[in-house]
């Protein structure tokens, strides 16, 4: 309660597993094939309880698995999100329903243009509503009780699966089945929703986001095309070249190691920054920075602290909306 009243969080559904519906309970892999989706009401009529701790509001945004989101989905939800945030003057929070194939990289994308300090909480499930051990209901009343607490204003935004609070900068999925498979690798989880009915947090992002970032976008926005090359043992510069000649603004370098790759790789890479194309150099080990050495810095590269390369594109995809300067575009690699 806050000041006698039930905190008021709108809970708006995007698709996923945790909406998807399969043949029978032992259908954990192909309940995807019938595309048949609970709504955003069916799946909060399975948690009636969550009814008790905050006044909700549903809201049915697409329903489509994952994998299928895009560019063009983050910027409808971040536009849908910051409208109800600024018409609605009695909300106290925001959770999202999404796929886990993409939900880093949705969540991401919202902690990076949400306006508002208030509570932003992205779930999804591992196992659809349909089947035996389900972690839907459990995982979206969590991030309702999130989004409900005021421990979470002011901290981005947020994803909750398994009784874990975690940042959406750091976030990533690191198991193709696991109930505990989103991670923040060396850097940690921030908190617990724990089974006590408290949320409870241990530590608070520090880089730039939501309300101090300085990315907006509209309904109408049509964010730059930034791909991904990831290097490996042999590899040359065809996909890099491919890339550059279907148009693509910018790349993201997926190194081996500190961010080095092989000649003929990053051979490819100076010919694409010496033709416009901003190169940002990060890393496919998991963990660690890519730190600006000379050859990096003689070469032009911007390179993406300690983003993985699926968050530093979509940072990338915003800064260069809004600036074509690679100074400047460094500055937002370090601060967000």
């Amino acid at each position: 309660m806050r000041n006698g009243k039930k905190p008021k969080i709108y809970v708006i559904g995007t698709g996923g597993t945790i909406s998807f519906m399969g043949d029978d309970r032992m259908d954990y892999i192909n309940y995807s094939y019938g595309n048949r989706h609970l709504t955003i009401e069916e799946m909060l009529g399975r948690v009636p309880e969550i009814r008790e701790l905050a006044d909700i509001e549903g809201y049915q945004l697409i329903n489509i698995g994952s994998t299928d989101v895009g560019p063009e989905h983050w910027v409808k939800l971040s536009s849908h999100v910051n409208k109800i945030l600024r018409s609605d003057t009695g909300v106290d929070g925001i959770a999202i329903t999404h796929g886990t194939a993409t939900l880093e990289e949705t969540a991401y994308f919202l902690h990076l243009t949400v306006q508002s300090e208030l509570p932003v909480v992205v779930t999804g499930a591992m196992r659809p509503p349909s089947s035996l051990g389900t972690d839907a209901d459990v995982n979206l009343g969590d991030a309702i009780r999130v989004a409900a607490s005021p421990d979470a204003i002011g901290k981005g935004v947020l994803t909750v699966l398994n009784n874990e609070i975690q940042s959406a900068r750091d976030v990533t999925k690191t198991n193709s089945y696991r109930l505990e498979t989103f991670r923040s690798n060396e850097l940690g989880f921030l908190g617990y929703a724990d089974s006590d009915d408290e949320v409870v947090f241990y530590r608070s992002p520090t880089k730039s986001h939501t309300l101090n970032s300085e990315f907006t976008v509209g309904e109408n926005t049509e964010l730059p095309r930034v791909d991904i090359a990831y290097a490996y043992a042999g590899v040359d510069g065809w996909a890099i070249n491919a890339a550059v000649d279907a148009g693509i603004q910018g790349i993201i370098a997926a190194g081996l190691g500190s961010g080095g790759s092989p000649k003929g790789y990053m051979d490819a890479l100076k010919s694409a920054r010496e033709s416009g194309v901003k190169v940002v150099i990060a890393t496919h080990t998991g963990n660690g920075r890519v730190m600006n050495t000379r050859r990096f810095q003689e070469d032009g590269y911007i390179v993406a602290d300690n983003l993985s390369p699926k968050k530093a594109r979509i940072l990338l995809m915003l800064g260069l909306s809004t600036t074509n300067v690679s100074s400047e575009i460094q500055r937002m690699m370090s601060s967000y």
